[in-house]
């Protein structure tokens, strides 16, 4: 299957993540912060403008609706990737914290383990045949990398989302947008997805970080207000 070239490509993206990250850490945060604001922004005005144009003016964007399915699945595709590394990811720890020290790493060691296999399943389930895993003879079964590649070669169209008539003439477009490039988040936020599960893999190892889950938000919050109820 032609997935080579996708698969390289993911590749070098998160090449350039990695190296970007070593020299720039703040200016990647800021950046992955900044697409994340971006999408919620998106998502809010173009819901916004079309309840106003809907109810104040009989009018709207008949692809509005299906954008904003889109601006949504991409932010939870890309913020998945930021909630490992920032482990703000929410996760029940009540057993495994009662373990020993060394079964609590391993323990540990192990779920980030699982969300990286997970991750890389979802990409491209075709690495499993190396280990006697059933091998992938078809489009539909080899995960993001094989659905986006059938999208991006047959080019079908969304619904309802249409290019500008501009860009159309202009660049001699088809008049409904590609359906690949809505699902384009959709490899590329599993690869992010693998990368950080990754680092946070190799982290817990060197004992840099205790779990995969860290979001006790609960917990934070009696903490910070324990004195409260006192006064």
């Amino acid at each position: 299957m032609a997935v080579l070239w996708p698969s390289v490509l993911l590749v070098i993206l998160v090449a350039i993540l990695f190296l970007a990250e070593r020299k720039y850490p703040e200016a990647v945060n800021t950046l992955e912060e900044s697409i994340i604001a971006f999408l919620l922004a998106a998502i809010t005005i173009i819901s916004f403008t079309q309840v106003v144009a809907r109810y104040g003016f009989n009018s709207g964007w008949g692809g509005a609706l299906e954008l904003t399915r889109i601006l949504f699945a991409w932010l939870i595709l890309f913020g998945m990737s930021y909630g490992v590394k920032q482990g703000m990811h929410l996760g029940v720890d009540a057993l495994i914290r009662t373990f020993p020290k060394p079964l609590f790493h391993a323990a540990a060691l192990f779920g980030a383990i699982c969300c990286l296999l997970y991750a890389m399943m979802l990409l491209h389930a075709g690495w499993l045949s190396f280990f006697g895993g059933k091998e992938i003879t078809s489009y539909r079964q080899s995960g993001a990398l094989g659905y986006w590649t059938l999208m991006y070669g047959t080019g079908i169209g969304l619904d309802d989302l249409r290019y500008p008539v501009w860009m159309q003439e202009t660049f001699g477009l088809q008049e409904r947008v590609q359906r690949w490039v809505a699902y384009l988040m959709l490899p590329i936020g599993l690869a992010l997805l693998a990368f950080r599960s990754l680092q946070a893999t190799v982290a817990i190892a060197r004992g840099e970080r205790e779990l995969i889950i860290a979001g006790h938000e609960a917990e934070d919050l009696v903490a910070e207000n324990r004195d409260v109820l006192k006064d």
